[in-house]
């Protein structure tokens, strides 16, 4: 017999068993997830590190040596994707106007664009535009994944995240895992 049979309030009480077995960590803001969780989710993949995040700018400010780091892993054989909103869009002008911040979301994806294009040519490295994940940030590395769904009118930051980690076939990971590679798919390269 299993646990949750012979012991099933007391199990459920302390052991995931469930769909949200799969979730680490449960933030109520994506900033309140520490940098050194970011450092260490990019630092140990080895496969694959995917941001898929509309802007993704942050990275570049909140992680530093971030394009040295990449290389470094691109050179190692783990492939390092980008998916990213067109700042020139309809999607991103109707954003825009939503927020309406300083920091405009064109000029955030202009960030990450520039920071791409100091890299220079790295094998391994690619990146595409997208407009249909404006509504959701899938930041993959290997077995684990940071999961931020935007709410409303908030910025991606005020926005809650969650810590995933990959234990099984169609769990939660691999249902945004597979969000992202349709997306991937139907994006245009950058440049």
């Amino acid at each position: 017999m299993s646990e949750t049979v012979l012991w099933p309030k007391a199990l459920r009480a302390s052991v995931k068993v469930g769909a949200d077995r799969e979730i680490v960590t449960a933030y109520p803001y994506r900033n309140a997830c520490p940098t050194s969780v970011w450092s260490k989710l990019i630092d140990e993949a080895e496969r694959e590190i995917t941001f898929a995040g509309y802007t993704n700018y942050f990275l570049w400010q909140e992680q530093s040596r971030l394009p040295d780091r990449l290389k470094a892993k691109t050179s190692a054989g783990c492939k390092v994707r980008f998916l990213i909103g067109d700042p020139e869009s309809d999607v991103t002008r109707r954003r825009e106007e939503v927020e309406g911040v300083p920091l405009t979301v064109g000029t955030r994806i202009r960030i990450t664009l520039d920071a791409l294009e100091r890299m220079g040519a790295v094998d391994g490295l690619e990146a595409r535009f997208s407009d249909e994940h404006i509504a959701l940030s899938v930041f993959s590395f290997d077995d684990e994944m940071l999961v931020t769904p935007h709410l409303s009118s908030l910025l991606g930051h005020e926005s809650p995240m969650l810590h995933l980690r990959r234990l099984g076939d169609d769990g939660l990971f691999d249902r945004f895992a597979g969000h992202v590679a349709a997306l991937w798919e139907g994006g245009r390269p950058v440049g």
